[in-house]
């Protein structure tokens, strides 16, 4: 089941709105054949194992990291694929929570077929938790908030000057992490301090590069900056409070899609009724606090960099309102490990 995970990461940027999804098919001791959704409407990764594995599937174990789909989309249902092989045995990580795909399992095991589920579950969730997220009903996005900061906490130094905290490995992380959400967001502080593009660069690119939102309350975007100058080939929303309707009229003039909101809460359920299951946040301590103070993020990823910037450096969670060390929610650990010198954190926010 832990090579079925490590499979399923190969679609990442490629399969959503689907569910990342990898297969291992085994006789004998031995794997005979291995598939992953590789591509939003090709082959799910049941089938792609199953035609790697050919006769020998017939009388083997499928290991799949979720239940087999159990309806006919762009493709044909995966239970009916594994029962057409002769699989002896189906082992699944959790259930698909779509109403529409769901049923696999016990289409499979009322054709006499051996079912086990519940396998490395939790890993499997952590690994699609927008899935699982949006298939929950929830009307805004699943929220990752990611920070790079240093030993002290800190994102920046007391100059106040731009500059990279993490080295390559990690920064090729983030643009990871953007190629596998629907939006990435920033806070007109980040836009102002580091003109950023926003754009996927050190990854294998998305299927669809990912929406780049501005919290931009007063419509302060400016013209000349990489986001406005390139709205036109890649869209740009700025999310605005809409108190500046002439600054709202010359980013729209120049390519820039302006949307006035009430409240951050308003600001998310905006993005989910325009699809968009899963938002990464880029922005600076502000829009971070914020966000956490109100409840919206759902994943904390954390990006250490060993140094520390000292007196004087901003806080990355400097406005976020003071906790009591023993009543202070605990965050559960997704994931932890090096990147070069630099430390990735992945914390559970919301949920088990």
């Amino acid at each position: 089941m832990r090579r079925a995970l490590e499979l399923a990461e190969r679609g990442a940027g490629r399969v959503s709105p689907n569910p990342k999804v990898g297969a291992v098919i085994v006789r004998d001791g031995q794997i005979v054949g291995e598939g992953w959704h590789a591509e939003y409407g090709q082959s799910h990764a049941e089938v792609a194992a199953l035609f790697a594995a050919g006769s020998r599937a017939r009388g083997a174990t499928a290991y799949v990291s979720l239940e087999p789909c159990n309806h006919t989309g762009k493709t044909g249902p995966c239970s009916e694929a594994l029962i057409a092989a002769g699989v002896a045995r189906l082992v699944f990580a959790a259930h698909d929570p779509s109403p529409k795909a769901a049923g696999g399992a016990a289409r499979v095991a009322a054709a006499g077929i051996d079912v086990v589920s519940g396998i490395l579950e939790r890993e499997a969730h952590d690994q699609n938790e927008p899935f699982f997220f949006a298939a929950r009903g929830a009307e805004r996005p699943f929220v990752t908030l990611k920070l790079a900061v240093s030993i002290d906490g800190a994102i920046v130094d007391a100059s106040r000057q731009p500059g990279w905290l993490t080295g390559a490995e990690a920064r090729a992380a983030v643009h990871g992490l953007r190629a596998e959400s629907d939006a990435v967001a920033i806070g007109i502080g980040t836009a102002l301090a580091d003109d950023p593009a926003l754009t996927v660069r050190h990854a294998p690119p998305p299927r669809r590069p990912p929406l780049r939102v501005v919290f931009d309350r007063q419509a302060r975007l400016p013209l000349h900056g990489q986001l406005v100058q390139t709205a036109r080939e890649l869209p740009v929303l700025g999310l605005t409070d809409g108190s500046s309707p002439s600054a709202e009229a010359a980013l729209r003039a120049a390519g820039v899609e302006a949307h006035a909101v009430s409240s951050l809460a308003e600001a998310m359920r905006h993005l989910g009724t325009r699809g968009v299951r899963h938002l990464l946040v880029e922005g600076g301590a502000t829009l971070g606090s914020s966000l956490l103070a109100d409840g919206l993020v759902d994943r904390l990823v954390i990006f250490q960099a060993p140094v520390i910037l000292g007196a004087g450096a901003l806080s990355a969670f400097a406005a976020f309102p003071s906790q009591r060390a023993g009543q202070a929610p605990r965050f559960r650990v997704v994931e932890r490990k090096a990147l070069g010198a630099d430390l990735m954190t992945v914390y559970a926010v919301s949920g088990d």
